[in-house]
């Protein structure tokens, strides 16, 4: 079965309308698929959503419209930093973008020259960034257990192509363990990300691998999606990427269907 959740449009930072986006997964043979636009931070108002029972109405207009061909919800992407009304919403999809210094907010990934920057606030300590990272997400997700922890490493999206700070570092590995570990207490769903693979800042998913055989050997719920900013990515690296949870060890996936999550054989 064909799905993904994790769909941007222009409403937010997404190329596409959303209506665009239905008509791709419609050809792409596609059985669900859940939009979950940046929810609005007051904070930063550079990529999120400004208007969000304007895109409410939208979303639920295209159900109707299209809802004998394709099933589909309206999710929000939340920031750990702003919460939302998840009465309105289908299901909720949580993911940390920033991390927090002196009160203020800085964004993580919208800029990869940004990332020295944020080291500098750190005393140029990779490990000091990552844990304030960490810390901001892990406390969101036992608080508020969204439906999906979104790309649960995002502070490694520059680690291949830019600033090798955390792959190949003992010390960050044992730190990102403890805080995958105590997410898990949560019981949510884990989400297998491909985006920052269709974008070319990854060869790999999130969660990195090791970190993907922690949750397999925990017995953690999975589902994938492809963080979609482009119609024409929807699906990008599924069949690659469901090869390799295999590989892992992994036999099951969670999906949204018929209103409600289930799990389904990779």
């Amino acid at each position: 079965m064909l799905v993904n959740l994790h769909t941007h449009t222009n409403l937010c930072d997404g190329n596409n309308t959303p209506e665009e986006m239905v008509l791709s997964a419609i050809d792409k043979g596609f059985d669900v698929l859940g939009f979950s636009g940046h929810g609005y931070t007051d904070h930063d108002l550079s990529y999120c959503m400004k208007d969000m029972d304007e895109y409410i109405t939208i979303i639920s207009m295209l159900k109707e419209k299209y809802k004998d061909k394709i099933q589909i919800y309206t999710g929000v992407e939340e920031d750990v930093t702003f919460l939302h009304n998840r009465k309105k919403y289908d299901y909720i999809l949580g993911s940390n973008h920033y991390v927090i210094k002196d009160g203020k907010f800085y964004s993580i990934d919208h800029k990869k020259e940004n990332f020295p920057q944020l080291l500098k606030l750190f005393d140029n300590d990779s490990l000091k960034l990552a844990e304030n990272y960490y810390e901001l997400l892990v406390d969101y997700v036992k608080k508020r257990k969204p439906d999906i922890i979104g790309h649960f490493d995002l502070i490694t999206k520059y680690d291949e192509t830019e600033f090798a700070c955390y792959f190949s570092n003992i010390k960050y590995h044992r730190l990102a363990e403890k805080y995958l570990l105590s997410a898990m207490e949560a019981d949510c769903i884990f989400e297998v990300n491909t985006g920052a693979i269709s974008r070319g800042y990854r060869t790999s998913v999130y969660p990195y691998e090791n970190l993907l055989g922690i949750l397999c050997k925990n017995g953690a719920k999975i589902i994938l999606s492809s963080d979609s900013h482009s119609k024409d990515t929807l699906d990008f690296y599924f069949t690659e990427t469901i090869s390799m949870l295999k590989d892992i060890g992994f036999r099951h996936r969670y999906i949204y269907y018929n209103n409600e999550f289930i799990k389904v054989d990779l």
